[in-house]
């Protein structure tokens, strides 16, 4: 267990820095995608921006904003379906790419938990896709005397116990991480990211905000945090040097949505299933099955495995 002495900042802090800081690593050239593939790239962007559109029609909104949306992927792929008569809006903490549609308005954010001003859009589905998971928050640490403490972490990744959690995030674990804690577990206080999903609701006029994220609930808090690196491809220790992307799974259900459904429910609700086509259709229309077999692929990644266990947190506005 780490011993108790101060270090040079707290998780949030190091995390902040590390990633959105000047030279940050999501400030990078390259991007969150010469890392690691999201449903929000490639292939599966195609689908999930059908879904999402069909999501957009159901509930009569005119205006689609992708916020932390990466160098714009979903966006393209929702520019290339949407009617004109759809309104689309990227914000991330880049300038606008060079090479994403022109229909695609563009907002500059802070990054983090900070959000740029969205114009109070009306008739808006704002969706959060993978953002609150890198909304720093603070980690503590049960000590030998069952206290939590916040740690403290140095920029080659060592910790330090600091000082006892604030008032402030020890009532938030108190009511929203209260398994039995013994020392050397973790909480990660989701009081930032309940912060940054209730002000992109509070800065829309009307509509439907969506959190698509890793997440948990009150009955499967990791004990042992989730905190962890990621670069290349591949997870990594978790560094705050600016190298790696630095992820923590959220507590969806503090968010306090409307509704709280896995992605594999969200995408079955909106018609995409990743069933197969019929063989029958690869006697009539050889081509028409291998794009329907690749179609049902994709969609198949998109609510199986991993991804289809992603938690999607819906708040209806006004």
């Amino acid at each position: 267990m780490p011993s108790v002495v101060r270090v040079e900042r707290t998780w949030e802090q190091a995390w902040h820095e590390a990633l959105y800081g000047e030279g940050g690593f999501y400030r990078r050239p390259e991007g969150p995608a010469g890392h690691f593939a999201t449903s929000a790239q490639g292939g599966a962007a195609e689908l999930l921006a059908g879904a999402l559109l069909e999501l957009a029609r159901r509930e009569s909104l005119t205006t689609i904003v992708d916020v932390a949306c990466g160098r714009g992927e979903l966006l393209e792929a929702l520019a290339e379906q949407a009617d004109p008569s759809i309104r689309l809006v990227g914000t991330d903490v880049v300038d606008r790419p060079a090479d994403l549609a022109q229909r695609v308005e563009w907002v500059r954010s802070p990054g983090g938990r900070h959000l740029p001003d969205l114009g109070s859009p009306t008739g808006a589905l704002v969706l959060a896709h993978e953002w609150l998971d890198v909304v720093p928050c603070p980690v503590a640490e049960v000590d030998d005397d069952g206290t939590l403490r916040e740690v403290h972490v140095g920029p080659s990744g060592a910790e330090r116990l600091g000082p006892p959690l604030g008032d402030a995030d020890l009532e938030w674990a108190d009511a929203w991480w209260p398994a039995p804690r013994e020392p050397g577990d973790r909480v990660e206080v989701g009081r930032t990211r309940d912060a940054a999903f209730a002000g992109l609701v509070e800065g829309v006029h009307s509509g439907l905000v969506v959190a698509v994220d890793y997440g948990h609930t009150r009955d499967d808090r990791p004990p042992a945090g989730s905190l962890v690196g990621y670069v290349d491809g591949a997870v990594c220790a978790p560094v705050p040097d600016g190298g790696c992307d630095l992820t923590a799974h959220v507590a969806m259900d503090s968010l306090r949505p409307d509704r709280l459904l896995t992605q594999r429910e969200a995408l079955r609700e909106l018609g995409l299933d990743g069933a197969r086509p019929p063989l029958d259709l690869a006697r009539s229309d050889p081509a028409g099955y291998l794009a329907a077999l690749a179609r049902a692929s994709q969609a198949s990644a998109l609510t199986s495995g991993s991804p289809g266990g992603f938690l999607w947190a819906l708040r209806r506005v006004g």
